[in-house]
């Protein structure tokens, strides 16, 4: 992060600003969205996040939010062609699924890889996947909230934390 914010200050009479939006958690009816700012001619840092706050018919529901900032490097230019990034992941979540609930938080950590493909001028389209780890902690318990029934539960995740095809917009 230290390198980053030193980046910033010698990146801005070049600066490049896009806003962008994943396509794929909009299948999932999950409101998303990001800012990528440019730091320098290879490197760039995105700052993404979602929120799903909707409710499934027969009273189940998952709601969460996710907040997503990542450091890339891009091996052309910035904005196009090739990318790795490092990216950090955190949030909440919320699920009351069969006749279980689940109240916890994650935080973590990964590595991705994308590709950007220039449209026009002003639009990307980008693809982008990852891989890292999660900690989660949470409570489970009945559907019927009742604290003194509800048990500490910690996962460790090893897997898939980023996908997307989204669509930005370059100022």
């Amino acid at each position: 992060m230290l390198l980053t914010l030193l980046g910033l200050g010698q990146a801005a009479s070049a600066q490049k600003i896009a806003v962008k939006t994943n396509a794929l958690y909009w299948l999932t009816t999950t409101i998303n969205g990001g800012a990528e700012i440019a730091l320098r001619p290879h490197s760039t840092l995105d700052l993404s996040g979602a929120y799903n706050p909707w409710n499934f018919s027969g009273g189940e529901k998952i709601h969460f939010w996710l907040a997503q900032p990542e450091y890339r490097y891009w091996f052309c230019e910035k904005f196009e062609g090739h990318f790795m990034g490092i990216h950090a992941h955190g949030g909440q979540f919320f699920a009351a699924l069969d006749d279980k609930r689940y109240d916890g938080n994650f935080v973590g950590g990964g590595l991705s890889y994308g590709f950007d493909w220039i449209l026009s001028p002003h639009w990307n389209i980008e693809t982008t996947i990852g891989v890292g780890y999660a900690y989660i902690w949470y409570k489970e318990g009945p559907w019927l909230p009742c604290i003194k029934c509800q048990e500490n539960k910690y996962k460790h995740y090893i897997g898939p934390t980023k996908i997307g095809v989204t669509f930005t917009y370059l100022f």
